[in-house]
């Protein structure tokens, strides 16, 4: 085991190499200087009898054999960082690192989450509100929320909650006017949440719409930003007409904030998924937070159902 493992430091220097594609790079990463990069990916090579890099022009490029290696060895990397890191969770089992879309967590998840403090106050959380797509095990992160398709190699991922559209204003909005039917929208601003432009097969106002049987309202029109809560937000001031995504807008249409003046809806191919690295055992920590939400979108979504 002692001789398998002893070029270990050189097997770091050719991953970080092949990964970022330079020694320079290789070299700022693992706190050494580019010549002894250079020596470890040299010595691994003598080693075993074979090139891992060819230059081309000033490009690092990595040789068929080595191809064929890299993914084991990123893989290993991997679960040894992931080993150590929950060594490292020992001292510190009682904190979870979560992260999470921004929208979903200003607008469902911060309302509901002292419940979860009450319940287990041993259990520090830590928010990392991104919309980018988070590696897990690289980034030191314990649990994973994304709205998404539900197709996440490496990641156990399960079902929280589905989604669909639908229009919101305030009600303030329609005291002055009537919104009776799809076609009255041409009377007010519609507004745009972008985010989600370059996914083409989620809803948009075009769509919601077309699907309503409306044909008098332009919908390139109106206000156009980038997030569903500044939509919502512009919404509940008064600002005009969005298209909100169900999850999101949930408590603002309890609290009355807003209100659906149809009841025609889209649906979606996008759902909430909570994530974590497959085959790996989480803390009581994480565990703990897991039954929690788990728990606590039924109880959502049986209080959705009973005001349909």
């Amino acid at each position: 085991m002692t001789a398998r493992l002893a070029h270990l430091n050189a097997l770091r220097a050719f991953e970080a190499t092949a990964r970022l594609g330079s020694y320079v790079r290789a070299a700022n990463e693992l706190a050494v200087t580019p010549a002894a990069v250079g020596q470890q990916v040299r010595m691994l090579e003598e080693h075993f009898g074979s090139a891992l890099f060819e230059r081309k022009g000033r490009k690092l490029v990595l040789t068929e054999a080595a191809r064929a290696v890299l993914p084991n060895i990123k893989d290993a990397f991997d679960r040894l960082a992931q080993a150590a890191d929950h060594l490292r969770e020992r001292r510190h089992a009682d904190l979870v690192t979560i992260t999470l879309p921004r929208s979903f967590t200003a607008k469902w998840l911060i309302p509901r989450i002292e419940a979860f403090s009450m319940a287990h106050p041993e259990v520090d959380l830590r928010l990392d509100t991104t919309d980018r797509l988070v590696d897990l095990l690289r980034e030191n992160v314990t649990l994973g929320i994304r709205y998404g398709s539900g197709r996440y190699p490496g990641l156990d991922a399960t079902l929280l909650m589905a989604d669909e559209v639908f229009p919101v204003c305030s009600p303030s909005l329609i005291r002055m006017r009537k919104l009776r039917e799809p076609d009255d929208l041409a009377q007010f601003k519609l507004i745009h949440d972008t985010t989600m432009e370059s996914h083409t097969s989620f809803p948009t106002w075009t769509t919601w719409l077309k699907a309503a049987g409306a044909r008098r309202v332009d919908a390139r029109r109106g206000l156009r930003v980038n997030s569903p809560v500044m939509a919502l937000q512009a919404a509940i001031d008064g600002q005009g007409v969005a298209l909100a995504r169900s999850v999101t807008a949930a408590d603002d249409l309890r609290e009355k904030r807003i209100i659906r003046p149809f009841r025609f809806a889209c649906a979606t191919n996008y759902s909430y998924y909570l994530l974590y690295p497959a085959g790996l055992p989480l803390s009581q920590a994480a565990s703990a937070f897991c039954r929690w939400i788990k728990n606590e979108v039924r109880d959502f979504q049986e209080k959705q159902n009973a005001q349909t």
